[in-house]
């Protein structure tokens, strides 16, 4: 079913650190007429009608990862404001860091969508610099490579 992207959606995501503090994971994405390579996107989803930030990242890494998070940390709130296959979307994220547990795989980790398609997840690094593929939401980076970062 596709997502309509008539209104302004209000998600929840998670910067979620591999254990040796070099990269985080991400979904990665199917190309798009904007990312004829793909993208990735940080983990996480849409917050349900009654449901906290913090609730709903919990639900999602569960429904998606089946794993558990822990150290929730608050790092801001950000605008996502883009283009899909050419229809305009915007997105209110508010941006968490914290530890997944089960970790993915690296290799083969996957994750599994609200309509059942299986994504693979890999760990991108922190320091992206060397990555083409872009990540979203875009201005989640400037977290990611600072506060969001292990020290």
């Amino acid at each position: 079913m596709p997502v309509d992207r008539s209104y302004i959606r209000v998600k929840a995501m998670l910067v979620a650190p591999h254990p040796d503090g070099t990269s985080h994971l991400v979904s990665v994405n199917e190309p798009t007429d904007e990312n004829p390579q793909g993208y990735h996107r940080v983990i996480g989803g849409s917050v349900e009608l009654g449901e906290t930030f913090e609730e709903a990242i919990i639900r999602e890494v569960d429904e998606e990862l089946g794993a558990r998070v822990h150290d929730l940390t608050h790092l801001g709130v950000v605008e996502n404001i883009f283009r899909y296959n050419g229809e305009l979307g915007h997105e209110i994220v508010a941006l968490y860091s914290g530890s997944v547990d089960p970790v993915p795989s690296d290799d083969d980790g996957t994750l599994t969508e609200s309509d059942g398609a299986v994504m693979p997840v890999v760990w991108r690094p922190f320091d992206d610099s060397e990555v083409d593929v872009p990540l979203y939401p875009a201005a989640a980076s400037t977290w990611i490579r600072g506060p969001a970062r292990p020290s």
